[in-house]
């Protein structure tokens, strides 16, 4: 059994998804569970749907009939979450619950992560990751809400602009 929370996917009866998030969220307050299961989540995406010639900002669920829960996997947090009403599993073999991967987290975007920036537009900064790891530029953009960040690197003689992750350099020091 692992000490470290981890995110696991559970199948539910269709249209019950929130419903389901909500009572392990219940029963997590209520049993006083909160050590043991951290975070449930039902993943959706806003969308503009138009209908009778009305555009609308709808939310929308990216996967039906399945809800995220970051849990330590016990006996006892697998049981109550079993047991909630709507629950048909979780997703894996037989039913044994198989962890989502560092990987599959990120692409997902269930974790929002922030990245602290410890340089400005016009810094000179080092590549630390990545295949132009090593190189020195300068920082043209900084996006946060994106996560990237545009550096002006040196290459053949000429300034290329290259789009990176904001954690993927770091300042260079004088």
């Amino acid at each position: 059994m692992s000490e470290t929370a981890r995110w696991y996917v559970i199948h539910t009866y269709s249209g019950y998804e929130n419903k389901v998030a909500q009572n392990i969220e219940k029963v997590v307050e209520n049993r006083k569970l909160h050590d043991l299961i951290h975070e449930v989540r039902v993943p959706t995406e806003k969308v503009i749907e138009i209908k009778d010639n009305q555009k609308r900002e709808v939310e929308r669920k990216i996967f039906p009939s399945y809800v995220l829960v970051k849990m330590i996997l016990t006996d006892d947090s697998w049981y109550v979450v079993r047991n909630i009403r709507g629950v048909t599993g979780f997703v894996g073999p037989s039913s044994k619950p198989v962890p989502l991967t560092k990987e599959e987290v990120d692409a997902l975007g269930v974790e929002v992560r922030q990245v602290e920036v410890q340089y400005a537009v016009g810094d000179s900064v080092e590549i630390i990751d990545g295949p132009m790891e090593g190189f020195v530029g300068t920082v043209q953009t900084v996006d946060l809400e994106h996560n990237q960040v545009q550096v002006a690197v040196s290459m053949f003689g000429r300034e290329t602009p290259v789009a990176l992750d904001l954690g993927q350099v770091r300042v260079v020091k004088d």
